[in-house]
């Protein structure tokens, strides 16, 4: 299907809207992206981008701009809670997809993909805070219908607008979620403890503690998750203490103490379990990233999922006659895999947070001996992940 002059609006410019609307512009398509912040901005979380969500940044000719602002990764490492005592080493050079694995400022990125959209002529409105979205049956547009009640029509809509998706909603009405009694804090702090270009993974009971490299090396970022019965709020921008956050973690060892006396500001929110959207499109309307798929972060694959989607989305249409046609087609090959990926997200905790000492201690034991003697097999299990490139499909 030809999208020259067809008229594409993108809900939503964070990093699935922003790769949405740079591979359909190149494909030909008149896009606007519709924001309701007042800047396009991101503060205060890092990313990690595998080499599935690079294949996706190569094809748009970014991953160099990428490789500038980002860390490449060199190891994940699981470590003891008390005294950082190093359980199991994987080698990120051992990934079979042969890309390097990064670290990156969401900020960043954000930033990086913002600059290229407007480059390529994609119209970016600010302040734009859509109320409703009505799909167009049988030929006819779409129509965006914003909070002050103007009105925007468009060939196709693609909702990029993360968990609270209007057009989630519309597609599919109110799926209520569930708490997973998790909650996190993250933030980011000044790289005065010399940490290396590695994930730092330290697992205590009911708890771990995640931490890599950010912006040259010069920053750390840091996520901690609690098990907790309380009900938490949802949303990454809720503030909390930084003591409270060193008083949930005050028996952790290692780089730990150090990482979170650097704390100076820290947000907190409760970890939800989203269902993946039974449905993702309707007539000439399609969902991506967190407004089809939310996911837990413990497998940091929500923005590359969301990359990976843009990039099938423009495919699908490429290839099919009409977009109803191929937005069927876009959720036929992206949602056995993202629900695959939600699902090992979701199951990953546990194994972090092993309470029985004797449970942990063998777990631990059988780690190190993998490391030791089945590196290769070890990293060979993310393959499925890493190995995948949308970019060929």
């Amino acid at each position: 299907m030809n999208l020259s002059e067809q008229k594409v609006c993108v809900i939503g410019a964070g990093i699935g809207g922003l790769t949405a609307a740079l591979v359909l512009r190149q494909l030909g398509a008149r896009v606007c992206v519709l924001e309701q912040a007042e800047a396009i901005k991101e503060v205060g979380a890092g990313l990690q981008i595998s080499p599935n969500g690079l294949a996706v940044l190569r094809a748009l000719g970014l991953d160099k701009h990428l490789e500038a602002r980002a860390v490449q990764a060199q190891a994940v490492e699981l470590r003891d809670y008390a005294a950082g005592r190093l359980v199991a080493n994987l080698d990120l050079s051992l990934i079979k997809a042969g890309s390097p694995y990064h670290f990156v400022h969401r900020a960043d990125l954000i930033d990086l993909l913002a600059q290229a959209v407007r480059a390529a002529g994609v119209k970016v409105l600010l302040l734009q805070k859509v109320d409703t979205v009505h799909p167009g049956a049988n030929g006819e547009r779409a129509r965006v219908v914003m909070a002050n009640g103007s009105e925007m029509r468009a060939d196709l809509v693609v909702g990029g607008d993360g968990l609270h998706s209007r057009l989630r909603g519309v597609i599919n009405g109110t799926i209520a979620p569930f708490f997973t009694r998790q909650v996190a804090w993250r933030a980011t702090v000044p790289n005065t403890m010399g940490h290396g270009n590695l994930v730092q993974v330290h697992m205590g009971p009911h708890r771990h503690v995640v931490s890599y490299p950010l912006r040259g090396g010069t920053m750390v970022n840091l996520v901690a998750v609690q098990e907790q019965m309380g009900w938490a709020e949802e949303g990454w921008h809720h503030v909390d203490a930084p003591d409270n956050l060193r008083s949930a973690f005050a028996d952790f060892g290692g780089d730990v103490p150090r990482i979170m006396a650097e704390v100076k500001e820290v947000g907190r929110w409760g970890l939800f379990r989203h269902p993946v959207a039974p449905r993702w499109h309707q007539d000439n309307c399609a969902l991506l990233g967190d407004a089809a798929h939310p996911t837990l972060p413990f497998m940091a694959q929500g923005a590359v999922m969301a990359m990976e989607d843009a990039w099938v989305l423009g495919d699908a249409i490429q290839k099919a006659d009409t977009i109803p046609e191929a937005l069927t087609a876009y959720q036929s090959r992206r949602e056995a895999r993202v629900k695959r990926i939600v699902d090992t997200a979701s199951g990953n905790a546990w194994k972090y947070h092993l309470a029985n000492r004797p449970l942990r201690m063998a777990a631990h034991m059988g780690m190190r001996m993998a490391t030791r003697f089945a590196s290769q097999k070890l990293m060979g299990q993310f393959d499925w992940i890493y190995s995948h490139d949308v970019t060929k499909g």
